[in-house]
């Protein structure tokens, strides 16, 4: 039976090298992933760059002299706007404008609220870093104001706040990068799942449509065997795409600016082995779960068709944990997807995590890998299976 096994391991593994179109093509599909990322959040960085000078055009500027010093002692660069602002602002070539009414400079020599217009498109998420800093320097000198006022009456600006709330932030760099990066988890599972895809179609359903299926099992081979030799060929396609899956990220993350969204992520070697150990135990479960529905197909077209199926499946619980954050309980390690994606992101947060999640998620893995296995050895001696091609 070893030898057997030895023999169809190295068969699957060979032939699927030499497919090297493939090959190229798993690798594509699982570094889509680190790209994806890597665009999305250079991007995002862009946006919210604190180096990113602060460009205002202003409308009535000579109505408030103070408050047009006090913008442009804060770094702020302010313009004249075009007469076509507002269709600039939809159309997304400016980011917001600033008007003052020529009644602003009675109401302030009144002591009353003077009113400014801040017009923006806030539906566009390039525009609303620069809306939130014009904001905030608007409130600085909105309360600047409001304290000399109250101290030119003799009255102290404390009186006006008798609270005042100071947060105490718990939270690390870390747990809140994991918040922002819940997309990894769920491409290191696709990752998993798609990375043995068509070595299990092509060892069942493409042998089965070509025949090749039926002439082997005519001799006097163990089924067991056979199947766990293409099975750990298949194992060895999907640790490979987790494993480059999880070395893009980690490659896009030193490179992307992440820094200038408020985000640290800690990357050193040990964490790296977790994130690799998290995943791996989900390849044997996903390659075994594919073998058994190839070996349902009549034909490597209808394999894919099954499998596109699968490999949707994954992608919920991720789904869930982004839009619904849930608090991690040890029962859910045990979870196939659910608790790799979990000890993932606990990973990522910079959790102390014991041995246990890690061994739960093997185990559970492990044993329907096995359940799956067998119920595809029991299948090839079906005869529909067999010789059931149309």
């Amino acid at each position: 039976m070893r030898a057997l096994l030895s023999t169809v391991f190295r068969k699957e593994l060979r032939d699927h090298l030499r497919d090297r179109r493939s090959v190229m093509s798993a690798l594509g599909f699982t570094l889509m992933g680190p790209i994806i990322f890597g665009v999305m959040f250079t991007v995002m960085a862009s946006w919210f760059s604190k180096d990113k000078p602060l460009e205002l055009p202003v409308v009535g500027r000579a109505h408030a002299p103070s408050l047009i010093a006090f913008l442009e002692r804060s770094g702020a660069t302010l313009t004249e706007p075009p007469a076509d602002y507002e269709a600039r602002i939809q159309a997304g070539k400016l980011d917001a404008v600033l008007i003052i009414p020529e009644d602003y400079g009675k109401d302030f020599e009144a002591g009353r609220t003077a009113s400014v217009h801040l017009v923006m498109d806030n539906s566009r998420n390039q525009a609303r870093s620069t809306i939130h800093r014009v904001e905030q320097l608007l409130n600085a000198y909105s309360g600047m104001l409001g304290s000399q006022r109250l101290l030119a009456r003799g009255v102290a600006p404390e009186l006006a706040a008798p609270v005042k709330v100071e947060e105490v932030d718990l939270s690390t760099p870390e747990r809140l990068a994991a918040n922002l990066l819940t997309i990894i988890p769920i491409f290191l599972v696709l990752a998993a799942f798609s990375g043995g895809m068509n070595v299990a179609i092509d060892a069942m359903a493409g042998e089965r449509e070509r025949g090749s299926l039926e002439s082997l099992l005519l001799n006097p081979v163990q089924r067991e065997a056979l199947v766990a030799g293409k099975w750990l060929a298949t194992v060895v396609f999907a640790c490979a795409a987790a494993t480059v899956c999880l070395m893009g990220f980690m490659a896009v993350m030193h490179r992307v600016p992440l820094q200038d969204l408020g985000v640290k992520v800690r990357l050193d070697a040990a964490t790296v082995l977790g994130l690799w150990a998290a995943v791996l135990p989900l390849a044997l479960m996903a390659s075994s779960a594919q073998m058994l529905l190839s070996t349902f197909a009549r034909s490597f077209k209808e394999a894919q068709t099954y499998m596109q199926l699968l490999t949707f499946l994954p992608t919920l619980p991720g789904m869930v944990l982004v839009l619904s954050p849930v608090q991690s309980k040890t029962w859910m390690f045990a979870v196939p997807v659910l608790g790799q994606e979990m000890l993932v992101q606990e990973l990522m947060r910079g959790e102390s995590m014991g041995a246990l999640p890690f061994l739960l998620g093997l185990v559970s893995c492990g044993t329907l890998a096995l359940v799956f296995l067998a119920c595809t050895a029991r299948l090839l001696g079906d005869e529909r299976i067999i010789f059931g091609r149309s």
